[in-house]
């Protein structure tokens, strides 16, 4: 059955059809001359144990490696030779897949889309050639500064939950899986009732949806099987103390300092939206206050950011500074004050208007293609499930006032609890 999700005039006008079999399918025409077609399978790393971490990233790359239908490179093949492209991409909440095609080309190439992601073989042959690129890509990772970075704060972020793992594995994991274990964990987990597929272009979404709905009937697989019963997970509490974790990185020539706090996930939605607005007060822009007080005026930093990192069960209000070592212990206090005055005074409207406007005008951005639209709907659709806070985000964050924010800084951010870690160069 398909319903409008448009109940009054916005930037969005969507179909959403349920198909027997549990497949979504979201679908909306939009005049440019191209369609995009994600499928969303709400499985990332955060679905792994321990014994198979980096299975969801691995199994990504075999999808491609051909089908009962489509030998191992024909799917690319046939996609480059009509010029369309594709690509997938792995988190630690979901897997994405798509395609973006010409109008013209969408009913030939879109069935070749669920067919290589439903239908993989996973061939023993290819799988352990294909290992050996997904072990370079470790290395790599692992080689990376920025990457090493990010994990040593996830690692310092989360205790028990998942996120405090790398989504591509460790090399120890990935060096001992097995062909079968991934045909298990597909057969699992990529199942049309898991699925979100969402195609916008310039087709009638009446169509994209029949062509869609005839992708999956033609091409699902009977194989399936039930997803065992893991743990039960729940966010962790907040830090109670200052919990520092100091390195060094030879390949550094200056330090990093990350500030970090446990704050609500997509679980927890309503939650997420005022701290939103105040990271982006903190550190989004030259004029919010930490660019303007230790990069511009003080000359303390030569960089910081500040992010509200939403993952689906927790997130993390995350802030990175790269500065000279002699300057850590004065900017990691003057952080925690801005943090105070956060907690004590309420934010001047200038500043939440300039915020309100930023965040309107990425959001009005962010939809300008087929492809921008088709992510903002499969992210909301397969993690939230419900696409009406990607057509509020805006509004909502118009409607956040200067109470909101305070509340939201007493509540999740406290200047005398976080995790910190410190990373010096070499010779710091």
């Amino acid at each position: 059955m398909t319903s409008t999700l448009l109940k009054s005039p916005r930037l969005c006008a969507p179909k959403i059809c349920h198909l027997p079999n549990g497949l979504t399918i979201i679908a909306e025409q939009m005049p440019v001359e191209a369609v995009n077609l994600s499928l969303w399978v709400p499985v990332g790393s955060t679905a792994e144990s321990d014994d198979i971490n980096g299975m969801a990233h691995f199994l990504e790359h075999m999808i491609f490696k051909g089908t009962q239908r489509l030998a191992s490179g024909e799917f690319e093949s046939r996609i480059e030779q009509r010029g369309a492209v594709t690509n997938a991409a792995t988190s630690q909440d979901y897997t994405h897949y798509y395609i973006t095609t010409a109008p013209d080309d969408f009913a030939k190439l879109a069935p070749l889309q669920v067919d290589v992601v439903m239908n993989a073989t996973i061939p023993d042959d290819a799988f352990e050639r294909e290992r050996l690129v997904v072990l370079e890509e470790i290395r790599r990772s692992e080689d990376n500064p920025r990457r090493r970075i990010f994990t040593k704060t996830m690692e310092t972020a989360f205790e028990k939950l998942p996120y405090r793992r790398s989504v591509l594995g460790p090399e120890s994991v990935i060096s001992q899986l097995k062909p079968q274990q991934m045909r298990d964990f597909h057969a699992t987990w990529y199942q049309p009732k898991s699925i979100t597929a969402v195609a916008v272009g310039n087709l009638p979404a009446e169509e994209l949806i029949e062509i869609i709905a005839e992708g999956f009937t033609r091409n699902s697989s009977n194989q399936q099987l039930t997803p065992p019963l893991g743990k039960i997970l729940h966010p962790e509490p907040a830090f109670t103390e200052i919990v520092r974790r100091e390195f060094t990185d030879e390949s550094l020539t200056q330090a990093r300092l990350l500030m970090l706090w446990r704050v609500p996930g997509l679980t927890e939605l309503p939650e997420t939206y005022a701290l939103d607005v105040l990271s982006g007060i903190l550190g989004q822009g030259r004029t919010s206050r930490l660019i303007r007080d230790l990069r511009e005026e003080r000359g303390l930093v030569s960089s910081i950011s500040v992010s509200n990192m939403t993952n689906l069960l927790q997130g993390t209000f995350y802030i990175a500074a790269n500065l000279p070592v002699e300057n850590i212990p004065v900017v990691e206090e003057a952080i925690a004050e801005h943090i105070r005055q956060f907690q004590t005074e309420l934010v001047k409207k200038s500043e939440i208007t300039r915020m309100q406007k930023r965040v309107a005008n990425r959001f009005i951005f962010a939809n300008e293609t087929p492809s921008d639209r088709a992510g903002l709907y499969g992210y909301y659709h397969s993690l939230v499930g419900d696409l009406e806070p990607a057509f509020n985000y805006a509004t909502t964050i118009q409607a956040i006032d200067a109470n909101d924010i305070i509340l939201a800084a007493q509540k999740y951010l406290s200047p005398e609890a976080y995790g910190v870690v410190v990373i010096k160069p070499g010779n710091g």
